[in-house]
């Protein structure tokens, strides 16, 4: 087997397989500057952000069809590496003042700590709007439901569902969230076998990480992903 590529192995079949980094499962690279990402255009995000290639396609393509059917999307936030992350964290945790383990807690509620958001993948969205009482307007259940019924056809699937038989842990639900599930799946497979708590470091609080199971209970927390969640058809 030999490396051809960013990010690529060609097996002796002539197979290309995936290959990542603990770097690009962490966060720890510049979007714009990784050949494996594309910027996405100002049409379809209120930020500059970017995403894997293949994910942004997808994309395109399930916009397009919202937009046929009345529904409006728009990327509220995108892909987030390592440092923008701990910009996040970090300023939530200095807001709080009650015990640090207690102060993780909360803020995992909502937020990843650094190292451990799929946000560093490049395949997974916030749409429209962060705010949970949003999804309870009329445009909000719209979209929601629009979503849930049209956005596996494009492969994408809403990995923080609520709580229940599905999903025992992990964030609160997060109707905004939604992944690429053809190369998340992959990555979140990837970060299974190569990153340990020993590479969840460098922002405030990183050592309660093991106390609460953050990678097993967050990276991990999503329901199993079942074949709807893999279609590849277009429209």
């Amino acid at each position: 087997m030999v490396l051809f590529g960013f990010g690529l192995l060609v097996c002796t079949s002539g197979k290309m397989v995936p290959v990542y980094t603990t770097d690009d499962l962490t966060g720890r690279f510049a979007p714009e500057t990784n050949a494996d990402f594309v910027p996405v255009a100002s049409a379809y995000t209120v930020n500059a952000t970017h995403m894997r290639k293949e994910a942004y396609e997808a994309l395109v393509k399930m916009f397009k069809s919202a937009q046929r059917d009345g529904i409006n999307l728009i990327i509220v936030s995108g892909t987030r590496n390592h440092a923008r992350q701990t910009e996040i964290w970090s300023e939530k945790w200095n807001n709080l003042t009650h015990d640090p383990a207690e102060r993780a807690r909360t803020i995992l509620e909502y937020s990843s700590m650094p190292g451990t958001s799929r946000h560093h993948w490049g395949t997974d969205v916030d749409l429209n709007s962060v705010e949970p009482e949003y999804f309870e307007t009329s445009q909000g259940q719209k979209v929601y439901a629009w979503l849930v019924k049209n956005a596996a056809s494009y492969g994408f699937f809403q990995p923080y569902i609520v709580h229940g038989d599905a999903r025992e842990t992990g964030y609160k639900e997060e109707k905004w969230h939604w992944s690429y599930y053809p190369i998340a799946d992959q990555l979140l497979r990837a970060y299974k076998r190569m990153v340990g708590y020993e590479l969840i470091n460098g922002f405030p609080g990183s050592e309660y990480a093991p106390q609460l199971n953050v990678i097993e209970h967050f990276v991990q927390g999503i329901p199993d992903g079942p074949a709807v969640y893999n279609t590849r058809e277009t429209r």
